[in-house]
């Protein structure tokens, strides 16, 4: 007996339905789980600069939970000084999280079709990581939204896990880049990067984001350079994308 969905019945592309299962989540959790772990190498770093930025327990974990990025979160802790500059960490975060638009604008062909109850459910586990193994799925044809929602669990549990550790073994942890502990970070997008080579087709959107956002970060301030990069290489996909 075929497992039931919460998608909605589409007639006009049945090739396009989406589901939504158990199946779906617990393939997107195993799948994520080495990225999780490599997730949590880096959440220690952030757990014991929360720690040594002087926030609380509370307000560490509530972070991870509710904020949910890590690189907005990263930057909010090198702009947390007393007093506190609330709107300059507001506005910074805001346009480094401004991918999540284009992020979001590439997912949704994917999801819409889905009931608004999943669909923002699984949004909210929309990170940088699960969103680049998610879309990988979904490019090979592997239609279930639930992928979206395993993975961002598992991502879940290694960052929220990674915090209250970090933060508790801060003492111990003085210097996590003696640790290489910082790398991982880097090491993760990078894996990503290449899992994500598409052949001669991603070559020029790779270089146009490479070269937009190297330049937008030596000429404008703050961390436009994600959100121009982002949009160039997307540009560049759009127009010479022959498929």
């Amino acid at each position: 007996m075929k497992e039931k969905t919460l998608t909605e019945n589409v007639k006009e592309d049945p090739a396009q339905e989406v589901d939504f299962t158990r199946a779906g989540a617990w393939l997107g959790f195993r799948q994520s789980i080495p990225v999780a772990l490599s997730v949590f190498a880096y959440g220690l770093v952030f757990g014991v600069l929360a720690k040594q930025a002087n926030l609380s327990f509370l307000e560490a974990f509530l972070m991870s939970v509710l904020v949910f990025a890590g690189a907005s979160q990263f930057t909010a802790l090198g702009l947390w000084v007393t007093p506190l500059p609330a709107l300059t960490i507001i506005l910074t975060t805001f346009i480094i999280n401004l991918r999540h638009i284009l992020m979001g604008a590439s997912l949704y062909p994917y999801i819409r079709q889905l009931k608004a109850l999943p669909r923002n459910i699984i949004l909210y586990f929309m990170s940088d990581e699960s969103w680049a193994l998610t879309i990988g799925q979904f490019q090979q044809g592997k239609r279930n939204g639930a992928f979206l929602l395993g993975s961002g669990i598992a991502l879940g549990f290694g960052w929220w896990g990674s915090t209250v550790a970090g933060y508790l073994l801060g003492n111990l942890i003085e210097h996590p880049e003696r640790l290489g502990l910082d790398f991982a970070f880097l090491a993760v997008f990078i894996a990503l990067l290449v899992a994500q080579w598409q052949g001669r087709k991603s070559i020029l959107p790779w270089i146009g984001a490479g070269l937009v956002a190297v330049a937008a970060s030596f000429w404008l301030p703050g961390k436009w350079y994600i959100l121009l990069g982002g949009l160039a290489g997307s540009l560049a996909g759009a127009l010479f994308n022959d498929d």
